[in-house]
């Protein structure tokens, strides 16, 4: 196995650990994150009855017209989606959630992910 299949593995499987303890209820429903070369995705979903409740990324037309591409990089830019989602979640009448890295190590942009969320009003 190469490099990359290594990592790739090494990451499915602390996922699944992960996966195994958090389960989103519609009181608390479950951000997950999705990490890109280049972009960073977010949704909130319900496990219960698999919908997902409030998304935000980087690629959102929303995102790209309100500007926030010019203030820096991409740990700027996945705090703004942070606070996006938070926004967007409030809206739908959700205050409360569990927090899935997906199998990323919380620091750099998952990490300004979630201090985004907070900031937003998220709890987690």
């Amino acid at each position: 196995m190469n490099r990359m299949t290594i990592k790739r593995v090494r990451r499915s499987r602390r996922k699944q650990g992960i996966r195994k303890e958090i389960f989103g209820m519609p009181e608390r429903p479950r951000l997950s994150v999705f990490r890109s070369l280049n972009h960073v995705y977010a949704q909130v979903i319900d496990d219960l009855t698999g919908k997902t409740l409030a998304s935000a990324s980087t690629r959102d037309k929303d995102f790209k017209a309100s500007g926030f591409k010019s203030d820096g990089g991409k740990t700027s830019e996945a705090t703004a989606v942070g606070k996006a989602l938070a926004t967007r979640a409030k809206e739908k009448g959700v205050s409360k959630v569990v927090f899935d890295r997906n199998g990323y190590l919380f620091h750099g942009r998952i990490k300004a992910l979630a201090d985004g969320a907070r900031e937003g009003g998220l709890q987690f």
